[in-house]
């Protein structure tokens, strides 16, 4: 007699075909950069407007300025992520789910922040060009994979419609 277990892990265990597979990867890699490139471009501008814009609010503090552009780009992030991008990933318990995904963040911000900081501190690079290829291009690139195997591993791990990724048939 097969238990409910034992066809939920053969079940789990038969891969999927391959093509199905990378379909839905590329789905959701494009779902994930389309949100990416959204929070991008609000991380990016406010950066730049409290670094450079008028009034140069903190342009003697960089590190603050990437800190709340990061905030405000995390929230973009949060909602395009939550809803488009992983929302069949969803957990029912949000509180979490928010928790950890400002926990992942954080950790995508200190990967930018630091970036930043070895440029500015270190390299003594205090242009707005290297103080934007570090943060936002460097930082950006190592922070996005951080991120993207976070949210899958980490973050949004509920299963309430079958992964095509992972099920049979699907």
């Amino acid at each position: 007699m097969t238990s409910d277990l034992d066809r939920r892990t053969e079940a789990l265990a038969a891969p999927a075909p391959r093509r199905e597979r990378v379909l839905a990867r590329v789905r959701e890699l494009a779902k994930f950069g389309s949100v990416g490139a959204v929070a991008y471009v609000v991380d990016l501008g406010l950066f730049n407007l409290l670094s450079f814009g008028p009034g140069e609010v903190l342009g003697h503090k960089p590190l603050t300025a990437k800190v709340l552009s990061v905030a405000v780009a995390t929230l973009v992030a949060w909602v395009g992520n939550r809803y488009w991008t992983f929302s069949a990933r969803r957990t029912a318990t949000r509180g979490r789910e928010l928790a950890a995904f400002v926990v992942v963040n954080v950790g995508g911000m200190l990967i930018a922040v630091g970036c930043l900081a070895i440029s500015t501190y270190a390299l003594g690079l205090t242009s707005p060009l290297a103080k934007n290829v570090s943060a936002n291009v460097v930082g950006l690139a190592l922070g996005t994979a951080f991120r993207y195997l976070a949210y899958r591993r980490l973050v949004f791990t509920g299963d309430r419609a079958p992964d095509p990724a992972t099920t049979p048939g699907a």
